[in-house]
């Protein structure tokens, strides 16, 4: 493991060049396209030399996540990243890291994140079906069956795959499993349904629990306003927060400022990811793809 942020190549990278650590990305067992041990390979592959596996509610993919790791001379980060309700949004997320997979009561939580995740799907299944669009269930099933995680990005391909629905998504302009998620399948959209989760200060006691660090991720993707973000972020701090997400592929560079600038203020740590999803993603494809606009992360005890 690297011991320093010197240990780690453009650590303090500047704008354009690409960061050697990247600590969020997500594996078949979740929403990404790629096995654990795929998406170590993209990552080492990209340079990245400090890497995260953060899929949603499970920490299913981290052992053989961990094996890549060594064949790749990597050094992985345990993590996971929880749904949480929380007043400021409807969909925001922590990030665990240096969790024990083995925890009895991260591993209760999760697996209760991922029924109340599936039963939100089928309640958005049965309203795409509502709305007059064909879904074939085989692959929500099949990823049920097997106890992945289930979520919209699942059933948005299931819609966007179904040769039934080819005319009407080109009528409507989905070009594509995200738009149709974009125009259905979020808050304040015909087929949209609340979701059940811990609150913020429920995940951070069970991650520290869990002798781990609780993240927010990406504050800005979530919220808009700058004040808004700032203001939740010094609530958190306040509930036990460890540290932001400030490095992300869509932060600009004064969003980042800002979030840097709060965490230091607040005694946080600030990590930075490009939400790695899979090759073939429209947005989180590639590693290394957020920069740090030259500001220096805190990394704290990751390096360890």
């Amino acid at each position: 493991m690297p011991r320093s942020p010197d240990d780690l190549p453009a650590h303090k990278a500047r704008a354009g060049q690409t960061p050697r650590f990247d600590l969020q990305a997500h594996s078949t067992h979740s929403d990404g396209e790629l096995p654990p041990a795929g998406v170590v390979a993209a990552a080492a592959g990209a340079g990245i030399r400090l890497l995260a596996l953060t899929d949603h509610d499970t920490v299913a993919g981290q052992a053989e996540a961990a094996a890549a790791a060594t064949q790749h001379q990597l050094a992985l980060v345990t993590g996971v990243e929880v749904s949480v309700l929380d007043p400021a949004a409807t969909d925001l997320h922590i990030c665990g890291y240096l969790v024990d997979p083995q925890a009895p009561g991260l591993r209760t939580q999760l697996a209760s994140s991922r029924e109340a995740r599936a039963l939100r799907t089928e309640r958005m299944c049965d309203a795409v079906e509502r709305a007059g669009w064909r879904l074939d269930r085989t692959g929500i099933d099949a990823r049920r069956a097997g106890g992945a995680s289930i979520g919209r990005p699942h059933l948005a391909q299931a819609v966007f795959s179904e040769p039934a629905n080819s005319s009407r998504l080109a009528r409507e302009g989905l070009h594509s499993a995200t738009d149709f998620l974009a125009a259905y399948l979020v808050e304040g959209k015909p087929a949209y349904a609340p979701r059940l989760a811990p609150s913020v200060a429920e995940v951070i006691e069970l991650l520290h629990e869990a002798g781990g660090i609780a993240v927010w991720a990406h504050p800005f993707w979530d919220l808009a306003a700058t004040d808004a973000v700032a203001s939740t972020l010094r609530r958190f701090a306040r509930l036990g927060l460890d540290g932001v997400e400030a490095f992300y592929i869509t932060h600009s560079r004064e969003q980042t400022q800002m979030l840097v600038d709060q965490a230091a203020q607040l005694g946080l740590l600030t990590t930075g990811s490009s939400d790695f999803h899979g090759p073939n993603h429209p947005l989180f494809h590639s590693f290394g793809a957020f920069s740090t606009y030259d500001l220096q992360a805190r990394l704290g005890p990751l390096l360890d």
